[in-house]
Parts: C-alpha cells; sequence; structure tokens
C-alpha cells in the first residue's frame, strides 16, 4: 500500500526515526483540504512511543478539522536541525515522513496525560506547565491522534 524508498541507502532505521519523532519540535502537518488541494499548516506535537501516536493540538473548529472529519488520512513531516561535515558547505539532514489516519481524541484520561507531555515538551519550566494545565484554554482544545500506519526516514545530503 505504501511506496517503498527509492533511495534505500539513505533510508534511516525505525529507530532513528522515532527518535527525531521525540527530540524534535515542529513539524509540517498535511490533510486533503477544500476541493481536494493539500492544506498544510506547522504544528508542534509529541510522539507516545509506546502506543506509536503522534497527539497534536487544534482548535474545535476550522480548515484542519473540517478536512479530517471528511478524510482522515493525513501525513506528518519532520527534521532534525542536521549538521555540516568539516569542510563543506551542504548541510546533512534527517527527515521523517509519516502516514496515518487522524482521530479525535475523547477519552479524558487520555487528553490529560498527553496535553501534560505536550506541555512539558514546550514549556520552560513545570510551574508553567501547571499553569496552563489549570487554566480555561484547556477546556477550547481538541487533541488530535495520529495512528501510525507508516513511517520512513531519509538522510538527505543538500549538495
Amino acid at each position: 500500500m505504501f511506496r517503498e524508498m527509492r533511495r534505500f541507502k539513505q533510508q534511516v532505521s525505525q529507530d532513528e526515526c522515532k527518535k527525531i519523532l521525540k527530540d524534535e519540535k515542529r513539524a509540517a502537518f498535511s490533510v486533503i483540504g477544500d476541493e481536494g488541494y493539500p492544506y498544510t499548516i506547522p504544528i508542534n506535537f509529541y510522539y507516545e512511543e509506546a502506543d506509536h501516536t503522534i497527539y497534536f493540538h487544534g482548535a474545535r473548529e476550522g480548515h484542519k478539522m473540517d478536512a479530517i472529519q471528511k478524510c482522515n488520512k493525513v501525513c506528518l513531516t519532520t527534521w532534525n536541525q542536521g549538521f555540516k561535515k568539516e569542510g563543506h558547505w551542504e548541510w546533512n539532514a534527517t527527515s521523517v515522513v509519516v502516514f496515518g489516519k487522524a482521530e479525535l481524541v475523547t477519552d479524558t484520561k487520555i487528553i490529560e496525560d498527553r496535553l501534560q507531555k505536550l506541555a512539558e515538551k514546550y514549556y520552560p519550566t513545570v510551574e508553567e506547565v501547571e499553569k496552563e494545565m489549570n487554566g480555561s484554554a484547556r477546556s477550547r482544545v481538541q487533541l488530535f491522534a495520529i495512528r501510525i500506519e507508516h513511517m520512513t526516514g531519509k538522510l538527505v545530503n543538500e549538495k
């Protein structure tokens, strides 16, 4: 169902993909939008290795929500900061592309836990996380889950 990587010599392991999903803070999230056009937006996300799922939050209404409700097949791409080899100008970065199905999370315990973990990934202190978790913003947020069906990673040399 999913294509194999054409440049398989540049493919990285599933463990490397998981490390990048855990470490990186931004991703490009794509859905099938209005009139079949792709709709891609930057998101913050949290990867839960135990259930091989990516979590992110958003508004309870809008383009993203409408698109997911029409077609839950999605794609997420993230990449690391990369590196330059000494004496070379080009960057070497590793990207991870995830295909899966997005769903709305409705279980209160999962919502509480994953929002906490998501906040801990981004906020500088535990006190700020607790303040956010106890604030009114939580009631306005929708938690989404991407159930990963296929994932590949690739080391890219930009030369």
